[in-house]
């Protein structure tokens, strides 16, 4: 197994590290003081081609691949995690939709615009009723003529009121449970959808979550994605790999705890010595850095195996699940490394470990990445 990086590689993260510490961590904090959307930081990104990372070159994509793109998400999170939220969802969720399951009519129609950002997607499968049991959504979508009229209410959009274009599930069979649900390319501008309450959030409070409102938008059948009543698989499938984007995203949220865990340490002074002088202070250096690194290698495995076309929903739950408890994990070993100075916005930690703690919650709680795993053994 060759844990080193290609040279092609290893120059698309120095990139995104150089490009994500000058132009993205300056604003972080005021995105994340303010609660302004990231949409200045987007822009930028999309200059550097991160919004066409899961797009081919043919439809003028960087077409990265997971792992270039796993990395660049590390790198844009450690800087700033709600650019790195909204560049997960774009291209894992949305562009990857359309790659995987789109017509050649739809690809033609989107990822050249989704791939330079004049169109900004996002994901739509969560309800009041149906979060971890995705398969008991309510919204409905009715045939009328040649179209589809959508109704109903969806909850937890990352920027649903910012985006462009939704990859939107709804029911099309009530009688059929998942078995009864499609995937719809909705676009924003169409009358009736509107964005309703936007979330008050611990964290990731530059990327906006909002609840959906949708009351007879109207949807050509020509934005059916995939075959109908069979949105559930693709949901899964999606989430397969967008549980590689969030684990990227932990890892990249643990890095910088660990970076600035040991610029305080040395900086910081007791006792006549530097903090890190002191044995209990490098244990935990010790092991937020081994943490790190075992979580990137779990995350960087899963990305590998996509990329290589196997099988790797049980890596990527892994990888989800190690990567987003180590984040939460260093994010309180660097406040209490930081003492009283860690619990102020004077320094980063406190937003880090307020915005690691949805990773343990969104596309996948822990628990139910412990069940998708366990399932594998044991079935």
């Amino acid at each position: 197994m060759d844990f080193e990086l290609s040279e092609d590689l290893t120059i698309l993260q120095d990139a995104a590290r150089e490009f994500a510490a000058k132009e993205l961590a300056p604003r972080a904090a005021r995105s994340d003081a303010d609660e302004s959307w990231v949409g200045e930081q987007i822009g930028l990104c999309a200059e550097m081609g991160f919004l066409g990372m899961a797009i081919p070159e043919a439809y003028g994509g960087s077409e990265l691949g997971p792992v270039g793109t796993s990395l660049v998400l590390m790198e844009i999170t450690r800087a700033c995690a709600s650019t790195g939220t909204t560049l997960s969802v774009h291209n894992s969720l949305t562009s990857e939709a359309i790659v995987r399951f789109g017509t050649d009519e739809q690809k033609a129609r989107y990822l050249p615009k989704l791939a330079t950002g004049e169109m900004l997607g996002a994901y739509a499968l969560s309800e009041a009723g149906s979060g971890s049991d995705a398969g008991a959504l309510a919204c409905k979508a009715t045939p009328e003529g040649d179209d589809w009229v959508l109704d109903g209410t969806k909850l937890w959009i990352s920027h649903g009121n910012k985006a462009d274009l939704v990859v939107l599930f709804a029911r099309t069979d009530p009688s059929a449970g998942s078995r009864g649900i499609t995937a719809f390319l909705v676009e924003t501008a169409s009358e009736g959808y509107k964005a309703g309450k936007k979330e008050r959030k611990m964290g990731l409070r530059g990327s906006p979550t909002v609840e959906l409102q949708l009351d007879g938008v109207r949807v050509p059948g020509a934005n059916l994605l995939g075959e109908l009543n069979k949105g559930f698989g693709i949901a899964l499938a999606l989430l397969d790999g967008g549980r590689i984007g969030i684990a990227s995203q932990a890892v990249g949220i643990a890095d910088a705890c660990l970076e600035a865990s040991v610029k305080y340490a040395g900086e910081r002074e007791q006792f006549g010595k530097p903090l890190g002088a002191f044995g209990a202070i490098q244990a935990k250096i010790a092991d937020m850095a081994t943490r790190v690194d075992g979580a990137r290698l779990l995350t960087l495995r899963a990305a590998s195996l996509k990329e290589k076309g196997r099988p790797y929903g049980r890596e990527a739950s892994m990888a989800k699940l190690d990567a987003s408890r180590n984040a939460n994990w260093c994010a309180k070993e660097a406040v209490q490394i930081h003492g009283g100075a860690g619990y102020t916005r004077d320094f980063p930690v406190e937003r880090y470990f307020r915005d690691a703690r949805v990773t343990e919650i969104y596309e996948g709680t822990t628990e139910i990445q412990k069940l998708v795993i366990a399932r594998t053994y044991l079935r």
